[in-house]
């Protein structure tokens, strides 16, 4: 241990963390997931989740921790800061980004070194890891030992927890919610997602974990109660729990009451049960995150640009429910962007799932498809939907249509003689 014998005093540290998902993943989660709606392109507002980070709607919470950030009259732990260099170390940029680390009385650089070694961490990792997660060094061994025991449920061998670790340390080393975490890893278990998934939520996810488990299951039963109510069999309904949580495990961070309002609006529009479980299935649950009154507004803006009836609506949000979900400042960007590219209302209508995709995509794709010699506006927009693969292999053929010869294979040849 470094530093003085002494129990650690406790001190006061209020960190308010803002929780958001990436389009595609949060920070550095490429291949973890991104929470998205139906397409890569789409995010949410306020979020900004590869987020993985994907994408819960302007969560905060204060997590309380028992160091000080006071950094008046208060000097550097010489000893921490010596076995920082020992392990190779760049302390300055610990320095620059967490002094408040090296001030503390006692730190356990060396045990804490020790347990990521026998986990398989090479002295690479080691430094990875404590440079990018500092204050990992202020808590003792016996807690990250809990820690790595807990993360072992969940986790094919210590390669892998090793592997995670280094990706993720921040959520690793986050032990104040350490039996929340482990009753809501026993419960996702009983649910029946699989350990991979339970590792993907740890992971980009990890805010789901500090609720109390009593929480959690309340919003599972609440979205079982609401399935089954909107038609849904009790034989599937285990089938779309779990594939929403995968797809949006932030789900977890709303209220009953909250969804209970949300589904209330659908069904006061005129949308049948049916239509709104085939809406929760298409948002993949974000539209809990959204309020009647913002869905509402967006419904009402839309009605308006697209001057149609109640029914017609209806029939647009079902097709792209991007206009339910998205903002109204939102929409006003994206179409104003078609507008400016000659693209028409009355084309937009037709195929309202290009609002799913941002101005500076639908630009990057407009200008592809017009060196090919296609022209957008009298053409169809199909050619610009559907996420990037859909739009490489709908180019593709359009480029190999245009370069193929044309060429009638019962034609006679003309010979010279």
């Amino acid at each position: 241990m470094v530093g003085p014998s002494a129990v650690r005093r406790p001190r006061s540290l209020c960190i308010r963390l803002n929780f958001t998902m990436l389009r595609g993943v949060t920070h550095g989660a490429k291949g973890t997931f991104t929470f998205l709606l139906a397409r890569p392109q789409h995010h949410n507002r306020g979020l900004n989740f590869s987020s993985v980070r994907t994408e819960a709607a302007n969560r905060s919470f204060l997590i309380c921790s028992t160091y000080t950030t006071d950094t008046k009259s208060r000097e550097e732990n010489k000893k921490t800061i010596e076995s920082l260099y020992r392990l190779s170390i760049d302390v300055k940029k610990i320095r620059r980004l967490k002094e408040w680390v090296l001030l503390q009385d006692v730190a356990y650089v060396q045990e804490i070194a020790g347990i990521l070694q026998e986990m398989g961490a090479d002295k690479a990792a080691v430094a990875n890891i404590l440079e990018r997660c500092p204050e990992a060094v202020l808590h003792t061994p016996a807690e990250i030992n809990s820690q790595r025991a807990l993360w072992q449920l969940v986790c094919q061998n210590e390669k892998q927890l090793i592997k995670l670790i280094e990706q993720f340390p921040e959520s690793f080393f986050t032990t104040e919610y350490h039996e929340n975490q482990k009753a809501n890893i026993l419960f996702f278990q009983e649910l029946g997602l699989k350990n991979n998934i339970i590792t993907r939520f740890l992971t980009s996810a990890p805010n789901i974990f500090y609720n109390p488990v009593e929480k959690n299951k309340d919003i599972i039963e609440t979205l079982q109660r609401n399935y089954l109510s909107l038609g849904g069999s009790d034989a599937n309904m285990k089938i779309w729990i779990l594939k929403l949580l995968s797809q949006n495990p932030f789900i977890l961070l709303n209220n009953s009451t909250a969804i209970r309002e949300n589904l209330e609006f659908l069904q006061k529009n005129d949308f049948t049960d049916h239509e709104v479980l085939q809406l929760l299935s298409k948002l993949k649950g974000f539209i809990f995150q959204l309020t009647a009154s913002t869905m509402q507004e967006s419904m009402i803006f839309s009605k308006r640009v697209f001057k149609c009836s109640d029914q017609e609506l209806k029939d647009l949000v079902l097709k792209c429910p991007a206009l339910l979900y998205y903002s109204v400042p939102v929409l006003e960007e994206r179409l104003e962007g078609l507008l400016k590219e000659g693209i028409s209302v009355a084309q937009i209508k037709e195929t309202p799932m290009v609002l799913e995709l941002t101005t500076q995509i639908v630009q990057y794709r407009i200008k592809k498809l017009s060196a090919l010699g296609y022209d957008i506006k009298s053409g169809t927009l199909e050619s610009l939907n559907g996420t990037k693969k859909d739009f490489e292999v709908n180019y593709g053929k359009i480029q190999s249509k245009k370069e193929r010869p044309i060429f009638n294979p019962v034609a006679p040849i003309h010979v010279e003689e």
